[in-house]
């Protein structure tokens, strides 16, 4: 099954291979018993996304990158393991996505004449004020 990244980006779920795991912290009845943290893993390298989405996603100072090119995500936040599934999903996406987004590169410009005399005026009564915060002359 393919899911939609954005645009014509897809992502063969073939390409994500799932561990069952038993959640961690406190639990109650069931957490000891049942696994139903979902880890999920996904081979940036091997996939069949567009090279520039795979060096993106290589380059991100993200925890969840490992240095093999893997994307290592853990969701327990759930009960259900479906539930769980799904958002570990939901957040390879949301990675995807991010660097799917094309760069936008800052173009320089320059401050106009009106806002560099706003500023300048600014500057002045402020001065200003802090004139007069001054000492105060004894007049006698």
């Amino acid at each position: 099954m393919m899911l939609h990244v954005s645009g014509t980006l897809y992502l063969d779920e073939r390409e994500i291979v799932f561990t069952m795991i038993r959640a961690q912290g406190a639990g109650g009845q069931n957490v000891n018993k049942v696994s139903s943290a979902v880890h999920l893993r996904f081979d940036v390298r091997a996939s069949a996304l567009p090279d520039r989405v795979k060096e993106a996603l290589l380059a991100l100072h993200d925890y969840r990158v490992t240095k093999e090119g893997d994307i290592v995500i853990k969701a327990q936040s759930h009960r259900s393991q479906e539930l769980n599934r799904a958002e570990a999903i939901e957040r390879l996406l949301d990675m995807v996505r991010e660097a799917a987004r094309p760069v936008v590169l800052r173009r320089a410009t320059r401050p106009t004449l009106a806002s560099r005399r706003r500023r300048i005026e600014g500057k002045t009564q402020r001065g200003a004020v802090k004139r007069l915060r001054g000492r105060v002359q004894d007049g006698g």
